[in-house]
C-alpha cells in the first residue's frame, strides 16, 4: 500500500498544488478539477505517475468503445477485495489517470481507463498487472489517426510488458494482433459484429479469411490466426477455464454490455476475485456516467445513449426499443472529431419506419445522411426542443460525445 510520507517532497508538493487547483476549479464552476489537477501535478513532478502507482495492483482498460463501462464493471468487481482508485468519469488521458491515483492514495488497487493512444506511455510508468484490450476500430480520424497505426503502437507497447496479463478479445483481428505480442495473453471470445476495419491483416496487409463453418474463426496466410479462447461468451452465459457456465443477467441493456462484462470478469478473476462474486457485483450496475437510465423531461422518459464512431453507433442502434421515436444529436467539435465522414459508415438504414429527429450542431449533415438512408426525419438543432416536440412518452436520444455531455447537464438542470 502507498504511504504518502514515503513519497519524495517534490511529489507531495505536486499533489498539494494539484488539489488546490482542483478546488479552485470546482469553486469557480469550471469543472470537477480532476484534469487540471493532474496536469499541474505532472508538470511539477514528471515522475508522479510512477511514484503514485508503486505498491498498488494496477489494471488498465483500453479500446475504441466500452472503456468507461468496462472500467466501472471491473472496479465494482474488485471492490469485493479492497478499495479501488479509478477514473470513473472517463478522464482517460494521463492527466485524468494521475488525478484518479491522487484522489485515493490509500487504495490498494487501481482500475484505470486509458485512451488507446496513451496506453504504451502510461503502461511503461505504472507496470500494470493486467491490461484489458476491448476492441479497435476507426475513431476520430483527424485526432486519433489511422486504426492500424494504433494497433502497431499498442503491439510494440505490449511487447515491452513482460509481466502483464493482457486480457483481450480474440475475435477482433486487430486486438488479437496487438495482444499476441504479450507474454501472458488471456483470450476471451465474445463475438465480433463489426469487421469493417479488419478486412486486411494488420501484419501483412493481405485479406483475412473468415471460415464459413465457424464465423468466429479467422486466419491469414501469413500465420496470424484467431487464438484459442480461455473464456467464451455464449449469449448470456460466460464460461471460464476453471468455471462452469455463469449466467450474467445484467441490468445494463444490449449485447455490447455482455461483451464488456465478459472481459471485465476475466480480468477480475486474474487478480483473485471469485467469478460468482464478481458477476453478482456487476449485475447491480444500472447506469454508466449518465447512460441508459430514463430521465423525465416535459412528459417524456428520455433514455440517453452515447455513440462516437461507426462501430459504436452500429451496436447502439441494435439496442433501441422498438416503436419509440429517436432523437439523434451530432456535434463536430475537437473532442468529437471535426471530420464527419464517419456518418456514412453508420447503418442508419436500421431506422427506416421510425420517427426520427436530426439535431445537434451538425443536424444538417446528419439529415443528409438520413435522407440517403431512406429514413424520414425532420431537423431541430436543439436536442431538448426536439424531445419536447414529440408526443409524450418514452424517447431514445443518441448523441456523440459533446452533445451527450451537454444533454445530460441540461437534463440535470431541468430538475
Amino acid at each position: 500500500m502507498l504511504v504518502t510520507s514515503d513519497l519524495p517532497l517534490r511529489t507531495r508538493f505536486a499533489i498539494a498544488a494539484a488539489r488546490t487547483a482542483a478546488a479552485v476549479s470546482r469553486w469557480t464552476g469550471r469543472g470537477s478539477g480532476g484534469m487540471i489537477g493532474g496536469r499541474i501535478a505532472l508538470k511539477l513532478d514528471p515522475h508522479a505517475l510512477e511514484r503514485l502507482s508503486r505498491g498498488r495492483t494496477v489494471l488498465l482498460v483500453t479500446g475504441t468503445n466500452g472503456k468507461t463501462t468496462t472500467t466501472l464493471m471491473l472496479r465494482r468487481a474488485i471492490e469485493a477485495l479492497a478499495p479501488v482508485a479509478s477514473n470513473g468519469d472517463g478522464a482517460n488521458m494521463p492527466d485524468g489517470v494521475l488525478a484518479a491515483l491522487m484522489a485515493n492514495l490509500d487504495a490498494r488497487f487501481a482500475v484505470l481507463e486509458v485512451d488507446e493512444t496513451y496506453v504504451p506511455w502510461v503502461a511503461e510508468r505504472v507496470s500494470p498487472a493486467a491490461l484489458v484490450l476491448l476492441n479497435l476500430s476507426r475513431d476520430q480520424l483527424d485526432r486519433v489517426g489511422e486504426v492500424r497505426k494504433i494497433e502497431r503502437d499498442l503491439r510494440a507497447g505490449i511487447a515491452r510488458l513482460s509481466d502483464t496479463a493482457v486480457v483481450a478479445n480474440c475475435d477482433d483481428v486487430l486486438v488479437a494482433s496487438a495482444a499476441g505480442a504479450g507474454n501472458h495473453p488471456v483470450w476471451v471470445s465474445t463475438g465480433q459484429s463489426w469487421r469493417d476495419d479488419s478486412v486486411a491483416c494488420p501484419r501483412c496487409g493481405r485479406a483475412v479469411r473468415h471460415h464459413p463453418q465457424d464465423k468466429m474463426e479467422w486466419d491469414c496466410v501469413c500465420g496470424l490466426a484467431r487464438p484459442t479462447p480461455d473464456w467464451v461468451l455464449d449469449g448470456d452465459y460466460l464460461t471460464g477455464p476453471d468455471n462452469p457456465p455463469e449466467q450474467l443477467e445484467l441490468s445494463l441493456p444490449g449485447r455490447v454490455n455482455a461483451v464488456n462484462a465478459a472481459l471485465a470478469l476475466a480480468a477480475a478473476t486474474s487478480v483473485g476475485v471469485p467469478l460468482s462474486q464478481a458477476v453478482e457485483r456487476i449485475r447491480s450496475i444500472t447506469a454508466v456516467a449518465g447512460r441508459y437510465q430514463r430521465v423525465p423531461y416535459t412528459g417524456h422518459a428520455v433514455r440517453v445513449l452515447l455513440a462516437k464512431n461507426p462501430a459504436g453507433w452500429s451496436e447502439t442502434l441494435m439496442m433501441l426499443e422498438p416503436d419509440q421515436p429517436v432523437v439523434i444529436a451530432v456535434n463536430a467539435r475537437e473532442a468529437d472529431g471535426r471530420d464527419l465522414s464517419w456518418l456514412w459508415d453508420v447503418p442508419f438504414e436500421k431506422l427506416r419506419g421510425r420517427r426520427v429527429i436530426a439535431t445537434g450542431e451538425r443536424s444538417a449533415d446528419l439529415a443528409v445522411r438520413l435522407r440517403y438512408a431512406e429514413v424520414d426525419s425532420v431537423s431541430q438543432p436543439d436536442p431538448l426542443r426536439a424531445v419536447a416536440s414529440l408526443d409524450q412518452g418514452p424517447v431514445e436520444l443518441i448523441a456523440n460525445y459533446t452533445a451527450f455531455r451537454e444533454v445530460n447537464v441540461r437534463l440535470a438542470d431541468a430538475h
